[in-house]
């Protein structure tokens, strides 16, 4: 995995959950949501290239997914315009919301299997092309 050496961090997260931290607790799941900023136009723009990443996302995070995956293109106005994407996991669910006017990419991923969301978040932020990310992960009880 290609992390980007000079990767600006804005995290507004709680501390990032060990597997054992996980498990101790006996939480339901784990949430995490991904900010991407200034992310390649070409590639957010683009409804195959956004599918691969769900898939390499899955992968990557060992998570079992169904074949499908749904995106559709919104573009009302320029505010709106950009895509919005759902991929059923075995544990839960990733989404996501893609927003042309700022290139920036909005990810979401909960699961109950445990992943690390840095792992994640870093994926994501090489995938996109993306300068910098905010990056938040919440307990499910």
């Amino acid at each position: 995995m290609k992390v980007p050496g000079l990767l600006k961090t804005t995290e507004t997260r709680n501390s990032i959950p060990s597997y054992e931290q996980y498990n101790d607790l006996n939480v339901y799941g784990l949430h995490s949501s991904v900010d991407i900023y200034n992310c390649d136009p070409d590639i957010i723009h683009d409804a195959v290239m956004i599918k691969l990443y769900l898939i390499q996302l899955c992968e990557l995070l060992e998570l079992h997914h169904s074949d499908d995956s749904h995106s559709i293109k919104f573009n009302s106005d320029n505010k709106t315009e950009g895509y919005s994407i759902v991929k059923h996991i075995e544990t839960s669910v990733i989404t996501g919301r893609f927003a042309n006017l700022k290139n920036t990419a909005y990810i979401d991923i909960f699961s109950c299997k445990y992943f690390d969301p840095e792992v994640a978040a870093h994926f994501t932020v090489s995938y996109f092309n993306g300068s910098d990310y905010s990056l938040n992960v919440t307990f499910r009880k």
